[in-house]
């Protein structure tokens, strides 16, 4: 009875692993979209309705969701409270501190982070071209996740429970 309920629970694990990784494969070009349309905000905020880039970051916040939403928050509060941290440095602690909580990876982190490096420095067409120039590059990694999703989606759900009913068979 007890080998019995240790190989139903090494099932139910396994295949739980399994499910959780297909999952943040079908969250990546989710969250990655996000990015590209939270981004494309700010642009319009910037360089349409000429608002200040600490209160365009706020305004973008406020029609976000998520961990996306929370990035925005927390960079547009740190720039209200804290008059010590240049824009960069806003930026990067909000990504640093709330990527952990999305399904994206590297890429995405370095073109955010490289996009925040450039923002607030210069002029409004040129804060404009690498906002377009970021969104350039989220579509293509947002691209390669949808591959990465079709590809290993459907592959990560059987894998969890193979490996999880050969743990079982090996037990017993």
């Amino acid at each position: 009875m007890v080998k019995m309920i240790g190989a139903v629970l090494i099932l139910f694990a396994g295949t739980m692993i399994g499910f959780q990784q297909a999952s943040r494969f079908a969250n990546r070009p989710r969250h990655i979209r996000q990015l590209i349309h939270a981004l494309q905000r700010l642009e319009t905020e910037i360089g349409y309705g000429y608002t200040p880039l600490p209160e365009a970051v706020a305004r973008t916040a406020e029609h976000m969701q998520g961990a996306i939403r929370a990035m925005f928050r927390t960079v547009s509060d740190t720039l209200q409270s804290d008059k010590e941290y240049s824009f960069r440095e806003c930026w990067e602690q909000a990504a640093v501190f709330h990527w952990p909580h999305t399904a994206m990876k590297a890429p995405e982190r370095a073109a955010f982070i490289r996009l925040g490096s450039s923002l607030g420095i210069s002029d409004r067409d040129d804060q404009i071209k690498h906002l377009r120039l970021a969104v350039q590059q989220l579509q293509a990694e947002e691209e390669a996740a949808r591959d990465d999703q079709a590809r290993y989606e459907k592959m990560s759900k059987s894998l969890g429970v193979l490996v999880a009913a050969l743990v079982v068979i090996l037990i017993v």
